[in-house]
């Protein structure tokens, strides 16, 4: 539904700042790349090159002497029963060949218990870690699977599904995403690494994606900018939450093997600030469908009557509202809880009540998150659906050169005053007059045949 001039004008005024603003800090803080360092081969921190399983043999656990027994024989603590365990059954023992790097085709041996999680077979392509310094018939060892084949098949079963069924607009989603993780591997990670503040970037990063998914799957229309200032509202409040409270509960944010490797590697990265990036940055992709949700519930409600005021399109639109929220809330939680089950069956293990878990920095930080992104979310309701109606319901397109108005265009028949605009009103009455004769003409032929 077209907008007035006006009113246009007025949404402009508003947005061309914002995203002016927000290519200023990009030219601003863009890095250009990350800082490299020197890796210490811990976690994600090694080098890794590809490989493939050449061949595997099956042994007897004993004969590869991969754990050593207590000489007591004591088997009550967790690693002497691990011991015993180690050398009882069939162990694997595979061929493995690099085909990638400076070693190419140099081939390692690599045991693998019974009990393993991860158990290799024949042909089996595999990710390998490198230690130059290690020993070498150590250097290398197999630390994963190479899972590109499968993954590269899904996501393009995704993209055929997103087209299929959105067509124009499922294309314009899959370039507004491939856009924003452009932003996010490009500008966010790169910035937050070469030291800039993390709570900056991610609202300048998360506000680029922000208008460049929501105009480019929505349009450059009044409704989409109703949704950007929403959406926009809401994420300011998210921060300023999440600063308050990030800071009130004392959240480091470095609880984990992760998180401590960032902050050896590049202890001038402020970690309480990267989480409260991570709220932002979170809750962005689920605002961004309350916001459009509310927008377009309003804008249809208009358009079905155009009478309602802004305090019926409010109303109505925020019934509509209540029930978005319950959903989106309800998989918000569910979302971060299988995030973290695996955290949490440790806690059920331990036994510990549900003040101790609530209470320990890991699970504090998701609570924190969970929370002020629903807050966020709650928030944005209201919001979105206030501005919606006042817009929508104080648009009134111009009368004249745009065509005219007209009045008592809801009588049937068209049989209301006169058009205002300058196309006369003898020829509109002679029109009118015309055609209801016509109509008698043909009653009256009517009646004629049936007698």
């Amino acid at each position: 539904m077209p907008v007035s001039r006006h009113l246009r004008k007025v949404i402009a005024a508003v947005l061309i700042p914002f995203a002016t603003a927000v290519v200023v800090g990009l030219v601003m803080l863009w890095p250009g790349s990350a800082p490299g360092h020197e890796r210490t081969g811990v976690g994600f921190d090694r080098q890794t090159e590809q490989a493939r399983v050449a061949s595997v043999q099956r042994v007897d656990c004993k004969d590869v002497n991969v754990a050593v027994v207590p000489p007591t024989g004591d088997t009550s603590t967790p690693e002497g029963r691990e011991a015993v365990n180690s050398q009882q059954g069939q162990c694997k023992k595979a061929k493995i060949e690099i085909t990638s790097g400076k070693d190419m085709g140099r081939v390692f041996t690599e045991v693998i218990q019974p009990d393993a999680s991860r158990q290799l077979e024949q042909g089996q392509e595999v990710v390998v870690a490198y230690a130059p310094d290690a020993p070498r018939d150590l250097q290398y060892a197999v630390i994963d699977v190479n899972r590109s084949f499968p993954m590269t098949l899904l996501a393009g079963i995704f993209a055929l599904a997103v087209v299929l069924v959105g067509r124009m607009r499922g294309v314009m989603a899959l370039v507004a995403l491939v856009i924003s993780f452009a932003v996010l591997t490009l500008f966010i990670l790169p910035a937050i690494l070469a030291g800039s503040n993390p709570l900056i970037v991610a609202v300048v990063g998360a506000s680029a994606i922000m208008l460049v998914a929501l105009y480019l799957c929505h349009g450059l229309t009044a409704r989409t900018s109703v949704a950007v200032l929403g959406t926009l509202i809401s994420l300011l409040l998210i921060g300023l939450l999440g600063s308050l409270y990030i800071g009130w509960a004392h959240l480091s944010g470095n609880t984990d093997d992760n998180t401590g490797l960032i902050h050896g590697l590049y202890p001038h990265i402020d970690m309480s600030g990267l989480l409260l990036a991570g709220v932002i940055i979170g809750s962005l992709g689920v605002l961004d469908d309350v916001t459009v949700t509310q927008t377009s519930a309003v804008w249809e409600l208009h358009q079905a009557d155009p009478k309602m005021g802004p305090r019926a399109l409010y109303r109505a639109g925020i019934r509509i509202g209540r029930d978005h929220i319950a959903s989106v809330v309800n998989t918000l939680v569910l979302a971060y809880a299988g995030a973290a089950l695996p955290l949490l069956l440790l806690f059920s293990i331990a036994q510990s009540s549900v003040g101790t878990v609530a209470n320990s920095e890991l699970v504090a930080e998701e609570i924190v998150r969970t929370l002020i992104g629903s807050i966020g979310l709650v928030a944005s309701v209201p919001v979105t659906t206030a501005l919606a109606a006042l817009v929508v319901s104080s648009d009134r397109p111009a009368a004249g050169g745009d065509g005219g108005t007209e009045r008592g265009g809801g009588v049937p028949g068209g049989l209301g005053a006169p058009r205002t605009a300058g196309d006369g009103t003898a020829e509109a009455t002679g029109r009118r007059n015309e055609g209801v004769s016509g109509a008698l003409g043909r009653g009256g032929k009517g009646r004629r045949r049936k007698k």
